[in-house]
This record gives structure tokens, C-alpha cells and sequence, in this order.
């Protein structure tokens, strides 16, 4: 017998919900967020202040620590988001996973905080990885599983403010924890909150859709499944994730390395650095708090495109200002401006990739579209942190900055073939599968 809070046609949920219920599907994204945004900080800031590593080697030494996370991110996400469209538990296909990936990462956390040896630090940032994906693929699904059609652009909003001040929290206990030279309480104050936000999702959010039939299939087989080569007919689907990930490689230049360039470019000892790095985080959010209701508003009525074309314009602007500032109040400047393309991304882009993906495989899908996410800082600290250090000198940031506003032009450019409909609406050869659709006639 079929839901009838499902709408047959499109998959998507037809119950509008509360919107205490679209702030709880959205706040475990504040913790998830505030993880790696202060881990990656409060590594940049042992690696240029603790004396780790030799100079003119922090840039590639910060890139060797999270490389192999991102890649374990890149498989763990998709998979076991995938596994969750399937499961079947007392507590729902995605609350376990989401329950035990947050649990582990108080542990990785306190791994990091207590190692003092490079290698040690790589490993358990690498399990950090593992766990936090574990819990972020599933639940990465509960937006298409549960918000129906015209409440999207809402709960878009919502899970970009969340995520926004979720960078801002990490960002916020990673230059405390800077100024104050107190990384592993950092660290751990970063574990405590996502924590905390996770028991809100695992204790009040309800249950979706039911599970897919595994219809006998072996678990193994079932985690096969996302990285199905039938992706790659999903046209629209793997342009956008390759424009998000461009963008958000932008971003990640100015967040991974603003530390170097507080101290390098702009000269900043290390109190100064850390409490300049607050500064810097906070008039971002402000400017991404701005814009990330009105924005995901706004492309309800112009359409989603248009909307990030204009952030991708308005981030180059503001990445090109912090690049050319001779001080430090012309970056602030600079950086407001860049938050403000931040929050029109994050909310548009991700209401976006909900509109055009298959419904019954919410947890794949999102899975696979989070690999940008994944790999994005990760990929920035490697190319932009290289140039770093190739330029060298306070010359060094700057240039990768540079390299950001190139990015944010090649994201606008990956947009330009992505069909924006919502699947529902799209020709019937865009929604096979679908549940209650009839699979394309063969040729």
C-alpha cells in the first residue's frame, strides 16, 4: 500500500512541515560544520606556531595530514548513504549511523588533542574522516526524505545558516584556542558540540519514507550501489557537484589559509593572528546571515541558477579585495563581501542539488554530492597551499587567493549545463526509477 504522504508522481513528501521541524533537521549541520572548519584551523595554527615542521613546509605538510581523510570521506560518504536508503532498524534507516559516526568522533577528537607526532595526527584525522562521514552520508537524506516540494527553498536556507554558524563555531574555538595556545581543549569543545546537536536530530526528528527493498541483495552489494556508473547519466547531477566543488575550493582557500596570511601577508604575530582570524570568521558569517534566507527565497521565483551565477560574481569580488588589501581593515571588507556570496551559495546550491536528484535514493545521491564538499578544503590546502609555498613570503597567500577567484569562475562555468527543473517536472526520461514512475520504453 502506498504512503499517502508520498506524492506518487514525483516521490517527494505532500505534508508541509512546522517549522520547529525544519530548524531540527537542519541544527546537527552546526556540529558537523564546526568539526573540520576548527580542526583544519587549529592545524594550521600548531603547524605555523608550534613548530612541527621546517618553514616553507606548512602548506604541504597540512595537505599530507588531510589528504588521506578526504579520501576515506570521499568512499565512506556515498557508501554508506546508499546503505542507508536500505536499512532497517528500530530507530529508522539513518538515526544509527548518525548516533554511532558522532560517538567516535568525540573519540578521533581526543586522539588528535593528545598527539604530539605528525604521523599519529594523520591517522586519527583520517578516522575522523571515516566516523564523521559515517554519520553525515545518512543523514544527508532527510531533507528529501521528509520537506516537501515548496518548503525546499526554505529548509536550504536553514541547513546553509546552520552550517554557516556551524563554521563560525569552529572557526570561533579555533582562534580561541589559537590566542590562548589551548589547542586540545579546542578540540574537544568541537566534539562536545557536535554532540550535542546530534541528540537533537536522534531524539525529535521522525522517521520518512519507508526503507528500499533489498529484495535479497547482500549488504555488499547494496554499498556497490553508489558508486553505480548510472550516475554518470545523471547529467545535471554530476555538472553541479563538479561547480560546487569549485566554489567551494574558493572558499576553502581563504578559510584554510587565512591564518598564513594573517601572519605572513599581513604580518601578525601569534595572539594577533588568532584574534584577527576571530575577527575575520565572524564578519563572514555576518555577511552569509544576511544573505541566506533571501537568497533561497529569491530563487524560488528567478530560479536557482541565476541566483549562484551572482554568488560566484560576488565571491570573486571579495576574495580579490582580501588578496589586494594592505591591511587589515580592507580584508575585513573583503571578507564580508565573500560572506555574502557564501550564504547565497550554500543555501541555493544545496536547494538545488535536493530539487534535481532521485528521491528513493536521497542518501546516495547526497552522499555523492557531498564528495565535493568532501574534497574541497582538502584539494585547496593542496593546490593553493603548494602555490603558497612555491611563491613564498607574504606573497605566498595572496597568490593563492588569486587562484580562488579563478575558481569561482570556473564554478559558474561547470553551472552552465545543469537543468534546473525539479525532477518532477523534468522529461520522463529524467526520473526512471522513480517510485510511481514508468521506466523508459527501450530504444
Amino acid at each position: 500500500m502506498s504512503d499517502p504522504s508520498i506524492d506518487p508522481s514525483s516521490g517527494r513528501p505532500s505534508e508541509r512541515l512546522p517549522l520547529r521541524e525544519l530548524v531540527r533537521l537542519s541544527v546537527y549541520w552546526l556540529g558537523l560544520s564546526s568539526i573540520f572548519a576548527g580542526l583544519s584551523a587549529i592545524l594550521v595554527g600548531r603547524l605555523e606556531f608550534d613548530a612541527l615542521v621546517e618553514p616553507g613546509a606548512a602548506g604541504r605538510t597540512l595537505f599530507l595530514l588531510t589528504i588521506g581523510g578526504a579520501v576515506i570521506a570521499m568512499v565512506v560518504q556515498p557508501t554508506i548513504g546508499s546503505i542507508s536508503d536500505y536499512t532497517i532498524s528500530r530507530w529508522g534507516r539513518r538515526k544509527p549511523y548518525i548516533f554511532i559516526g558522532t560517538a567516535l568522533d568525540l573519540v578521533f577528537l581526543a586522539g588528535i588533542a593528545l598527539s604530539q607526532d605528525l604521523i599519529a595526527i594523520a591517522a586519527f584525522v583520517a578516522l575522523l574522516q571515516f566516523s564523521s562521514n559515517f554519520a553525515q552520508g545518512p543523514f544527508q537524506g532527510y531533507v528529501p526524505d521528509l520537506v516537501p516540494a515548496p518548503q525546499v527553498g526554505l529548509a536550504s536556507a536553514l541547513v546553509g545558516m546552520m552550517q554557516i554558524l556551524g563554521n563560525v563555531a569552529g572557526f570561533v574555538v579555533a582562534g580561541i584556542a589559537v590566542a590562548t595556545d589551548q589547542f586540545a581543549i579546542g578540540l574537544i569543545a568541537l566534539g562536545v558540540l557536535e554532540f550535542v546537536t546530534m541528540l537533537g536530530v536522534v531524539v525529535r526528528v521522525r522517521e520518512g519514507r519507508a526503507p528500499k527493498p533489498r529484495a535479497g541483495r547482500s549488504w555488499r552489494s547494496v554499498a556497490a550501489e553508489a558508486w553505480g556508473t548510472d550516475v554518470l547519466r545523471e547529467r545535471s547531477f554530476v555538472f553541479l557537484v563538479t561547480s560546487r566543488l569549485a566554489v567551494l575550493m574558493a572558499g576553502g582557500v581563504l578559510t584554510n589559509l587565512a591564518l598564513f596570511y594573517l601572519a605572513r601577508s599581513l604580518g601578525m604575530d601569534q595572539e594577533a593572528a588568532g584574534n584577527a582570524f576571530v575577527a575575520l570568521v565572524a564578519l563572514v558569517a555576518a555577511g552569509t546571515i544576511v544573505t541566506v534566507v533571501p537568497a533561497a527565497r529569491l530563487s524560488d521565483r528567478i530560479g536557482r541558477k541565476n541566483v549562484i551565477y551572482s554568488s560566484c560574481a560576488i565571491g570573486a569580488v571579495g576574495m580579490g579585495l582580501v588578496a589586494i588589501a594592505p591591511s587589515f581593515p580592507l580584508a575585513l571588507v573583503g571578507a564580508i563581501t565573500y560572506g555574502l556570496s557564501g550564504g547565497i551559495f550554500l543555501a541555493v546550491d544545496w536547494a538545488l542539488m535536493t530539487d534535481i536528484i532521485p528521491k528513493a535514493s536521497s542518501g546516495r545521491y547526497m552522499g555523492l554530492s557531498n564528495v565535493a564538499t568532501a574534497s574541497s578544503g582538502v584539494l585547496a590546502i593542496a593546490i593553493g597551499g603548494t602555490l603558497m609555498d612555491v611563491i613564498g613570503g607574504g606573497a605566498g597567500p595572496r597568490a593563492a587567493l588569486w587562484l580562488a577567484v579563478g575558481l569561482f569562475g570556473l564554478g559558474a562555468l561547470l553551472l552552465h549545463p545543469v537543468d534546473e527543473r525539479r525532477r518532477e517536472d523534468a522529461p520522463p526520461d529524467r526520473i526512471e526509477g522513480e517510485p510511481g514512475i514508468s521506466p523508459a520504453p527501450a530504444a
